[in-house]
């Protein structure tokens, strides 16, 4: 008689849960069969490259964070992703890194200085970030708290009050929180855990896009499974997993599948909307899990406390109006589009509340006419809710604000992400926030059952992956990567015994 081999169902297709997958298969020798359920039609989960305007442009993942030993830029290296400009020719975002030199305004056009006003501001700040991740900063709490302390010692440590001078550093300031903001996916930045910052880790050296797109990289894992492994368009809705087999549940009487193993790979976003244990109050169209039985309290609480937020992405086709013409009658170059950092004071009625959220309208590379904002927390889903002429109203308002001189820039089109309504994700990537710790990340990898002793170890019938399950890579690719390989090796290990 031939022995049945262990059956693992990966649920989610991201890169968490092809890692896993891949892993499996791999290094398994045969041994399990192996498969993976995505509710939606593609691979690739938070990653998804597209194009616009002529631009390859990253929708969700967007940097390799430190290419020094990192899994996801090998993996885009053994993929042929970082050469693939050479093949297709077509312009991506940081192409050229980052500019050496930005131009900072104040709300209304006035232009900040770079060298005595938004330099200083800019060292102070990240000095004081880079701090806090070498676990050196003081007192604890949120960080808006601690960047604003920075700002009140550096300001009284300068002789003689100006007041205009303050109040134009204290927007620099808000600007560089909104860019904190969208590194980390965070509303608040007084949400978002002080102590906790020590933790993090990215990669040794530089961090840089992908030319031939972050989705070549989860394609080219996927295409090494065999064929048949991933299946499209199941939608997990109910959990089974008090004893073995598992038994998964499908939206839209998808036949169930049994599984000794499931390695779930769901984004944080959607355990929290599962808490109620499949009721779900966040108005996502049913992206709550049932779990039966109900996860246990350690699991739950760590879901509850940690952070989860939404990050996206605007992107903008611009052209300069009626720029001026020489006086010998030949034609000028087109003006090239400013890397333009935003100081906003409230002073123009005009300017859209949820512009304000943003610190920065900058070119994809230099010279680009596409340009490309981010935003995070509530600026970033307002942005989802609103018809294009608005957003385009309000992107046009804040630059006659910002460049009021000629040229006059005009929107000719958009293209922006949708990560908080989006169902199967309901957000963008997760942070410590204050009242959670790296404690609940390690709490959200626990398998389950868990063992009530030393020496008690049950099988894992449910394993947990995805960039929430990692301690110092956590809202990253490399965390999501990790995980799933991590998983895939806690398997492998429990059948060797």
């Amino acid at each position: 008689m031939v022995a049945k081999k262990p059956r693992v169902v990966v649920v989610g297709a991201g890169i968490s849960g092809i890692a896993a997958a891949r892993r499996l298969c791999g290094a398994g020798g045969g041994r399990f069969e192996v498969v993976v359920v995505e509710a939606g039609a593609r691979v690739g989960g938070r990653i998804l490259t597209s194009e616009f305007a002529g631009h390859r442009v990253e929708m969700g993942a967007t940097w390799v964070q430190g290419i020094v030993g990192s899994p996801v830029y090998a993996l885009a290296r053994d993929a042929g992703a970082l050469e693939a400009e050479k093949e297709a020719g077509l312009p991506y975002e940081r192409m050229d890194s980052f500019p050496d030199r930005v131009l900072t305004v104040a709300e209304g056009g006035e232009v900040v200085d770079a060298d005595t006003v938004a330099r200083p501001i800019e060292e102070l700040y990240r000095g004081m970030m880079e701090a806090a991740r070498a676990g050196d900063a003081a007192g604890g709490g949120g960080v808006e708290e601690y960047l604003r302390r920075g700002l009140r010692t550096y300001q009284a440590a300068r002789s003689g009050g100006d007041q205009e001078l303050e109040e134009v550093e204290e927007a620099l300031l808000a600007m560089h929180i909104n860019r904190e903001r969208t590194d980390t996916s965070a509303d608040d930045l007084g949400d978002l855990d002080l102590s906790a910052e020590g933790e993090y880790r990215d990669f040794p050296g530089e961090h840089v896009t992908i030319p031939g797109g972050y989705s070549r990289v989860v394609e080219q894992l996927a295409a090494a499974l065999p064929p048949g492994t991933v299946r499209l368009g199941l939608c997990l809705r109910r959990l089974e997993w008090g004893g073995t087999p598992v038994r998964l549940h499908f939206a839209d009487g998808a036949p169930p599948l049994t599984a000794d193993h499931v390695i779930l790979t769901v984004s944080l976003g959607v355990l929290k909307a599962s808490l109620g244990n499949g009721k779900d109050d966040s108005g996502a169209g049913g992206a709550a899990i049932a779990f039966d039985p109900p996860l246990p309290p350690f699991k739950r609480e760590a879901v509850a406390r940690l952070g989860f937020g939404v990050v996206n992405k605007l992107f903008v086709e611009v052209e300069a109006v009626a720029p001026s013409e020489p006086e010998d009658g030949v034609g000028a170059p087109p003006p090239y589009f400013p890397f333009l950092h935003m100081a906003f004071r409230g002073q123009v009625p005009k300017i859209p509340w949820w512009m304000r959220g943003t610190e920065s309208i900058c070119p994809v590379h230099a010279g680009s006419s596409v340009v490309l904002a981010w935003f995070a927390g509530r600026q970033a889903a307002h942005l989802e809710s609103i018809p294009d002429d608005d957003v385009i109203r309000g992107v046009r308002a804040t630059l006659d604000s910002f460049l009021p001189a000629t040229p006059r820039w005009t929107v000719k089109s958009i293209k922006r992400s949708g990560w908080a309504t989006d169902p199967l994700f309901l957000g963008s990537y997760s942070y410590v926030a204050v009242g959670s710790s790296g404690e609940d990340l390690d709490r959200m990898a626990e398998p389950l059952p868990r063992g009530q002793g030393s020496d008690e170890r049950p099988p894992p019938r449910v394993l947990f992956a995805g960039e929430a399950t990692h301690r110092t890579h956590y809202s990253t690719t490399h965390a999501a990567y990790l995980s799933g390989v991590r998983e895939a090796n806690r398997l492998l290990q429990h059948y060797r015994g």
